[in-house]
């Protein structure tokens, strides 16, 4: 017994030895020291050895285990400490190489435009709302003074998703469920992406931006609309703009205007990009249509109030001399590195 016992151990202490790594350590040990192991089926054979001898036998066993478990401990470090010694090689980081850069984005020239027009706004006591881009008919034309079969419908072509939900021609609908709630005064603008079907080309795209103003309060007038659109350009494009208003139509403001800037290129002397007038046509604007206040809710005698609608990507087109729309949604590096 004796004699088998060192035999199982030297077996051990080779095996041990010839393990390269700790998956091999393992099936040492369930091969020699497991529940079904050599040295564990030894023990299952006690029963067979004289009882005065069983102590010893015993005995035995339990050095023989303890010698194999104490190589495998020290083989198990050897390995590790290998392992460690192959992962710091591999890890190992060279100081004299140059550093890597890390392309950082910035904003989108849409939202830097964006970001300059809200902040002249909300230094005017604006709020910044928002609405949905998929609208019900009845906030994006009906409430604009805007009915079925009106002409105005032809202009704004959009994208119905059924009959009376479809993606919003503009921004006013925010402007009709912010007067619907009631609260005054109002001094909101309401940016966010409008879609019409107009066919892609350097000046059109079936989705843009637009930036919608509305102040309704007791005592508002047209001249109210003039001195913040006046402020607003002054901000924007250089404290030398100036401002003109031209007779216009739109169905849910009475009176109404485009306003123009003088080309803050050449100062109103004429240049390329005012085609030699001076002046560039900027936005649309006029006072809040009677009809459309007492639709929303609200007492056309006892308020008034004006609106305007910007079109970013054309505010950006001119702040930064685009000459093409499509520049703005390709994506492409190396135009929007310049911003």
């Amino acid at each position: 017994m004796k004699q088998k016992i060192e035999q199982i151990r030297q077996q051990a202490l080779a095996a041990i030895e010839d393990a390269a790594g700790m998956d091999k350590l393992n099936d040492v040990k369930v091969a020699f020291l497991g529940k079904k192991g050599q040295l564990s089926s030894l023990l299952k054979g006690m029963k067979d050895v004289a009882p005065e001898d069983r102590p010893k036998v015993g005995q035995m066993v339990n050095e023989a285990r303890a010698g194999i478990e104490e190589k495998m401990e020290e083989k198990r470090t050897a390995i590790q400490k290998k392992l460690r010694e192959e992962k710091m090689k591999k890890e190992v980081i060279d100081v004299t190489l140059p550093g890597k850069k890390v392309a950082v984005g910035h904003r989108h020239p849409n939202q830097i435009a964006l970001d300059d027009l809200e902040r002249v706004f909300i230094g005017m006591g604006y709020e910044v709302v928002e609405g949905p881009e998929v609208e019900y008919d009845h906030y994006n034309f009906e409430l604009l003074n805007i009915p079925a079969n009106h002409p105005a419908k032809d202009e704004q072509d959009t994208f119905y998703i059924t009959k009376d939900i479809l993606l919003r021609t503009q921004t006013s609908p925010v402007q009709a469920r912010i007067m619907e709630t009631g609260r005054m005064p109002i001094r909101v603008i309401a940016p966010g992406r409008v879609f019409r079907s107009d066919e892609v080309d350097a000046t059109h795209s079936p989705s843009f931006h637009q930036v919608e103003g509305l102040v309704v309060d007791k005592g508002i007038t047209f001249a109210d609309l003039k001195g913040t659109l006046q402020q607003w350009a002054e901000e924007f494009f250089g404290p030398d703009t100036k401002v003109k208003f031209r007779p216009h139509h739109f169905p849910f403001t009475e009176p109404s205007a485009e306003v123009d800037v003088s080309c803050f290129k050449c100062g109103g002397k004429g240049c390329r990009m005012c085609k030699g007038s001076g002046w560039i046509e900027i936005l649309g604007c006029g006072m809040v249509h009677p009809k459309v206040l007492s639709d929303c809710g609200i007492d056309p005698e006892v308020y008034s109030g004006f609106a305007f609608g910007i079109g970013l990507e054309r505010i950006t087109l001119l702040k930064y001399e685009i000459d093409d729309m499509r520049l703005l949604y390709e994506n492409d590096a190396r135009f929007l590195k310049q911003f």
